[in-house]
């Protein structure tokens, strides 16, 4: 991880907080119980996660977008076309309740990582991303996975 920019992995790390809250909240009875109380059940558990997994995947659209940007030609064509899949994954897939909400973010979060192999082995992505997306995409899909236990 030393090639990983700092800002960018702290970043990325920082990122995983909602997604470490809402897990610790579902395994976590009593801290469910101060979450909801304090912060309100949009903040706790499978609810968390799904609102902020939805607004994550749709983030990673614009991240891919950008990349596409390096691109020209059928490269580009095709980087800015598949740059907007998983917004729209999360727009048409994400609903029907909790845990269908947070099982269509696992599928959506492991295809992402499959679109950000794309771009890294297109050289568009930089050199350390994977190193950065996988660990993060673990973490985010075990969250994710941990709330439909």
């Amino acid at each position: 991880m030393t090639d990983i920019p700092r800002s960018a992995l702290y970043l990325g790390l920082a990122g995983l907080i909602p997604f470490l809250w809402g897990a610790a909240t579902v395994t976590f009875p009593g801290l469910d119980t101060f979450s909801q109380s304090n912060l309100g059940p949009r903040f706790s558990g499978i609810y968390v996660l799904n609102f902020y997994g939805t607004i994550i995947l749709s983030f990673m659209s614009g991240v891919l977008w950008g990349f596409a940007t390096k691109a020209e030609g059928t490269k580009a064509a095709l980087g800015y076309a598949l740059s907007v899949v998983p917004a729209l994954w999360a727009f048409f897939m994400v609903g029907g309740g909790p845990e269908e909400s947070a099982k269509a973010l696992v599928a959506g979060f492991l295809g992402l990582l499959v679109l950000d192999a794309l771009y890294w082995w297109l050289q568009l992505a930089p050199r350390w991303w994977m190193t950065l997306r996988i660990p993060l995409t673990l973490v985010v899909s075990g969250s994710l996975g941990l709330a439909l236990l």
